[in-house]
């Protein structure tokens, strides 16, 4: 399934928690002074000091609360495109890499010989016939007689390590090609030959110094049930991975020709195969640059030619046009909803606006070069048509008849190659970095957003430390207000009892 796992729906634009207004805040602060002073009792400075302050920067928060919930629908509206996005390109590109989109080679004797298509291989017409008359094998060698262990100095000296082609020689010493009648390996190799030290001389010690060679021969220790230790060589496959070793002292150790201290357990030979009548031979019993778009892997040989054919995977290709189409119309949904020019939060960014352009012109978009007429090179011309509303139908019928027609073609619409650069993976990937980046793209949006959010909270800091000094100062003002109030209090308290006491004194 081409189907992006990210959700589609839109994050929903936050709900403004209510601020109070600055003529609200007044007539809070008014009212708490006039209850105060009408029932005797001063200023009620904690209902009176909060009312003032919100009053002075009341349209001030309202105006950076609205802005940066703006932003921040923005910003989230951004990585939920960012998100929808790049989950298509990256399940198609799954698809792709899953090989289940490319025609696929068919061995009529797996066990014998198994194939599997190259990245980007036309196959569609394969037809070959292949007999696997020899593997290729790889030179092994072991010592014939066990060490008592693996630890002990055995006083080698240097080893000289030769790797290449055997030489040959005829009855008279002469030189020969490999293969000739009454050849026989005079113990050279042709090719070339490392000369190293092996430490103290141990069978460990000689082993690692071999592998540390990294020239393709590689070296083990071997301990049998009663202790023994043996020193086992291997080289690479193919007749140029032959080799020989001879220690500076002559020794035990020695591999080649004349040497009746080691078994050569296998020689290094080249598989040899006869592909459609012709006799050929590889170095490898995986085989690349044999026949067009197939690797061969060479399990066993074969007492009967191997057919190889392909298969078109018509059922995969029909369900990965049908899946493009689906998560297209999700991928579109998300992005128009954010982009809507009455309601979308991203209306205005241009970056946003610019996918949804591309993003339309993707089944008019070329993705097969060439220009050859009848055969299919866009989404539209298999079979994919748009509706007025700008999602994507399918018209199966269509699809099926250009799979037939054209396998090779609608492999190509959907995996790059070295042929074909195009494609609609390719397509999708350019598309989504595009989109994207940083410079010009979603990622630059979001810089700018996340930018203006972060002033935004800076002057949210700078209000609130405002009212907190706003706060602390007309909390002083009225207390010491509250004070004078108090005073005057007891002294009209005072003077009052006076009057009444004059009063009784005259009566």
């Amino acid at each position: 399934m081409v189907t992006s796992t990210t959700s589609t729906t839109a994050t929903p634009t936050p709900t403004p928690t209510p601020t109070p207004s600055a003529q609200s805040a007044v007539n809070t602060a008014t009212q708490a002074l006039l209850t105060g002073l009408n029932a005797n009792s001063g200023v009620d400075t904690g209902t009176l000091v909060p009312a003032l302050v919100a009053a002075q920067f009341a349209a001030r928060t309202a105006t950076l609360k609205t802005q940066n919930d703006t932003l921040t629908t923005q910003i989230s509206g951004i990585s939920t495109i960012k998100s929808t996005i790049t989950g298509f390109s990256s399940a198609l590109d799954t698809l792709v890499k899953s090989g289940s989109l490319q025609t696929q080679p068919l061995s009529s004797s797996p066990g014998t010989l198994s194939a599997t298509a190259l990245s980007g291989a036309k196959l569609a017409n394969l037809s070959a016939s292949v007999t696997v008359n020899r593997l290729a094998t790889a030179q092994a060698a072991s010592t014939k007689s066990p060490f008592a262990n693996r630890t002990t100095a055995l006083d080698t000296g240097p080893l000289t390590l030769t790797i290449g082609t055997k030489t040959y020689v005829d009855a008279d010493k002469k030189p020969v090609a490999a293969g000739t009648e009454g050849a026989v390996w005079d113990g050279g190799i042709s090719g070339k030959s490392y000369t190293f030290g092996v430490g103290a001389g141990s069978l460990d010690a000689i082993a690692a110094a071999i592998n540390d060679q990294k020239t393709g021969v590689t070296a083990s220790i071997v301990t049998d049930a009663a202790g023994g230790a043996y020193l086992s060589v291997k080289g690479a496959t193919g007749d140029a991975q032959a080799f020989t070793m001879t220690s500076e002292k002559g020794h035990a150790l020695d591999i080649g020709l004349g040497s009746n201290a080691t078994n050569t357990i296998s020689e290094a030979q080249n598989a040899q195969l006869t592909v459609d009548g012709i006799g050929v031979e590889r170095a490898s019993n995986t085989i690349s640059d044999l026949i067009d778009g197939v690797k061969l892997q060479l399990n066993a040989t074969s007492p009967a030619p191997v057919s190889l054919t392909s298969s078109t995977p018509t059922a995969a290709l029909s369900q990965a046009v049908s899946d493009v189409v689906e998560t297209y119309n999700q991928v579109l949904a998300a992005i128009t909803e954010q982009t809507d020019p009455k309601t979308g939060s991203l209306r205005s960014d241009p970056a946003a606006a610019s996918l949804l352009r591309s993003l339309k012109a993707l089944t008019s978009k070329a993705l097969v070069g060439g220009a050859v007429s009848g055969i299919p090179r866009t989404l539209a011309e298999i079979g994919v048509a748009t509706n007025t509303d700008g999602t994507l139908r399918l018209d199966s019928t269509l699809l099926a008849r250009q799979i037939t027609a054209y396998p090779d073609t609608i492999e190509a619409m959907f995996a790059p190659s070295s042929s074909n650069v195009l494609s609609l993976s390719a397509t999708l990937s350019a598309l989504t970095t595009s989109a994207t980046s940083i410079v010009t793209g979603l990622g630059a949006s979001t810089a700018r957003y996340t930018a203006a959010a972060s002033e935004i909270a800076k002057q949210q800091d700078k209000v609130t430390d405002q009212s907190a000094q706003m706060t602390t100062r007309l909390t002083q003002q009225y207390s010491s207000l509250n004070s004078r109030l108090s005073a005057y209090k007891s002294t009209q308290t005072f003077l009052t009892g006076q009057i009444a006491q004059w009063n009784k004194s005259d009566s």
